[in-house]
């Protein structure tokens, strides 16, 4: 018969000397138990990084947010200062607007106290003073460079009148216009009355007229008078020279 071999558990000892001379103590310690302590140490150490990473994140995502947070104040100061600039270039636009509103109330103050004095050659008949129409005449379009005389649109029965004295030097038509008069009234002033619709001549070729005559009467609604003032072979604008009762 075999000899039977007893199996002896694997143990470790630890042997802890003191270096005062006293007795020296040893200690056994089973491999069951020496794994467990190595495992709980590693739990400890897996325990403590996992604790210390998840502190880190936080630390992070903390750091982030004051970041964040003091970017969003920065962002606001400078929105207010913004605020407070833009408020006051409106206060100082809306002062100088009121300033140039009251200049301009002024302005108009004085000429309305003080009006221009009209030109003594305009007290004279034969300057050509009158709006050229009586009865209904309405102006459309006022004188320009481009349209260097005023479009009057006048009704039917209206009348076409002299606008000062003189003589007519001309009577005809030509393509745009098929009744064409002009008066001569001295002083180096004439006036052409020029009508895009017929109408009935009043008075005739080399006659002397005075301000105010009938020249031409309208006999179709919407007639277009386009009124023309020339100075010294010079177009220029009639309302210049229009008295304001005329």
């Amino acid at each position: 018969m075999k000899r039977q071999r007893h199996k002896h558990k694997e143990s470790f000892s630890i042997l802890l000397i003191s270096n005062t001379g006293q007795s020296s103590r040893q200690y056994h310690v089973s491999l069951f138990l020496f794994r467990l302590f190595v495992f709980l140490l590693l739990l400890i150490c897996v325990a403590l990084g996992g604790v210390t990473f998840l502190f880190t994140m936080e630390y992070g995502k903390r750091t982030n947010l004051q970041q964040q947070v003091i970017s969003q104040s920065q962002l606001v100061a400078q929105l207010e200062s913004e605020k407070n600039t833009l408020n006051n270039e409106n206060l100082a636009l809306t002062a100088e607007n009121d300033g140039l509103r009251q200049a301009a109330i002024v302005n108009a103050e004085e000429e309305t106290a003080e009006p221009e004095q009209e030109p003594e050659p305009e007290s004279s008949p034969s300057f050509p003073s009158r709006y050229p129409c009586s009865g209904t005449g309405i102006l459309t379009t006022t004188y320009s460079e481009e349209h260097p005389f005023l479009s009057i649109n006048t009704q039917a029965e209206g009348n076409i009148i002299a606008a000062g004295d003189g003589t007519v030097t001309s009577i005809g038509s030509d393509d745009t216009y098929p009744l064409i008069m002009e008066i001569e009234h001295g002083n180096g002033y004439r006036t052409r009355y020029m009508c895009l619709q017929n109408a009935e001549v009043k008075v005739e070729q080399g006659a002397q007229v005075h301000i105010g005559d009938v020249l031409i009467m309208v006999t179709t609604n919407d007639t277009q008078l386009d009124y023309q003032v020339i100075f010294e072979e010079q177009a220029i604008d009639p309302l210049t020279i229009i008295d304001a009762e005329g």
